[in-house]
């Protein structure tokens, strides 16, 4: 290139080829030039594609991994028109909420449910529409801190409700809340927060959902991770023994709790969204609330969710990619391994991520290449997609249990090409 920079326009008419809109790359040239960068125009050009949401091979062993958007699970896309509000018996305006909320109702064996945008939302619906003004008790153990750095406690502020902590971190009995209860004449509910991305061990006790449930007031349990039922009937061999500790919205409401909230984008294995499940009462609270409007997720995620809940309703686990990955026999992972045909064949352990189960490790099969690839891997090599794999002890681990089987052919390219 000359010394001197080029006009903006014909920086960016230089960059047509990369597809990105002439107004993009006329900012973008703009910006280079201001900055006495305009020589590494492809290089910022690149940097900007990559910057664009976009699909990538998950390679970490994270099956549910928030940076790549936790369950793998497609969005359905259509240009047509939906019922989503309309009712067409009646043709008049209809509800978004009561046909999904009956088939999640159905899936949790609750007697009402809704959806909303994660369970974050559900839980500032629930606090919101139930206790506003009002008191919540809550373990000092369960006053967590998820993703974000969202914190049980400025949730609760946020709803309008007074936090009552009883117990200590590590020990709380069913007298505490009974104390608590006696001496502040204004409790509207009893909180009980699962643990779900970090656990507090040795010299611990924490009260069941069945023993909450014996106070005369509203039990809501927020569950997070959104397992559904422990025995997992979409399962043909039945649950995996790494989720023997997980609370499940079925059981949760069988022991006594009055209201569950759960995440849809991580045990459940769909789209992101928030699950609010329960007793009929409470749950006509929270739709009526003026949040539910305001916290209402979309048609598409709730065509997606119809479409995930009929799966489990027709017991299809094989056929929700989450649950068809987890359950991947270590077996057919190598042998799959075996024909991509490069790097070494490793045993390796995968985790479930997204917060859940922080304490399991699934064991799985991988390939390591020797040096850290993964920024070669990152950028496509030679026009494939995005390969984000891990690194330990400076070699690069690539976990086929988290690899869609229609992406090998994607990761042997790549990995040939590395080689």
């Amino acid at each position: 290139m000359a010394k001197n920079p080029p006009s903006v326009n014909d920086l960016a008419l230089s960059m047509e080829d990369s597809g990105l809109p002439h107004a993009l790359l006329v900012e973008e040239a703009r910006s280079a030039i201001a900055e006495n960068d305009w020589q590494n125009i492809e290089a910022r050009i690149e940097s900007l594609c990559r910057s664009f949401i976009q699909p990538v091979v998950n390679a970490t062993g994270v099956l549910l991994h928030t940076n790549l958007g936790r369950a793998p699970w497609d969005v359905p896309v259509a240009d047509y028109s939906t019922n989503i509000e309309y009712d067409l018996l009646s043709g008049d305006r209809g509800s978004r909420q009561s046909s999904i909320g009956n088939l999640f109702a159905q899936l949790c064996g609750a007697e009402s449910a809704m959806v909303v945008n994660n369970c974050s939302s559900a839980v500032l619906l629930v606090l919101s529409a139930l206790a506003s003004n009002q008191e919540v008790v809550i373990s000092r153990s369960e006053l967590v801190e998820i993703g974000g750095s969202f914190r049980v406690p400025e949730i609760l502020e946020l709803s309008g409700a007074h936090l009552v902590e009883v117990g200590t971190t590590n020990r709380t009995r069913l007298a505490d809340y009974r104390k608590a209860i006696d001496a502040h004449r204004d409790v509207a509910l009893t909180l009980k927060v699962h643990q779900s991305n970090y656990k507090i061990v040795g010299f611990t006790e924490e009260s069941s959902v069945e023993e909450l449930a014996s106070l005369d007031i509203p039990l809501v349990a927020d569950i997070g991770s959104g397992l559904l039922d422990s025995t997992c009937p979409w399962l043909p061999k039945g649950p995996p023994q790494w989720l023997s500790d997980e609370p499940a919205a079925k059981q949760t409401l069988q022991s006594g709790a009055d209201v569950v909230t759960f995440s849809c984008d991580k045990l459940l294995g769909g789209p992101q969204a928030g699950i609010i499940a329960g007793r009929s009462d409470l749950i006509n609270k929270c739709l009526i609330h003026p949040l539910a409007r305001v916290l209402r997720p979309g048609s598409l995620t709730l065509s997606s969710l119809q479409e995930l809940a009929m799966r489990y309703l027709h017991r299809q686990g094989e056929q929700i990619p989450f649950w068809k990955m987890a359950m991947s026999d270590n077996d057919e992972l190598w042998t799959r391994c075996e024909r991509v045909g490069a790097g070494e064949i490793v045993n390796m352990d995968s985790v479930p991520g997204g917060g859940t189960l922080p304490n399991v490790l699934i064991p799985s099969v991988g390939i390591r290449i020797a040096g850290d690839r993964t920024a070669e891997l990152r950028r496509g090599l030679q026009g494939s997609l995005p390969i984000i794999a891990r690194v330990r002890d400076n070699d690069t681990f690539l976990d086929f249990r988290t690899i869609d089987p229609i992406y090998d052919e994607i990761v042997a390219h790549a990995l040939g090409v590395l080689s």
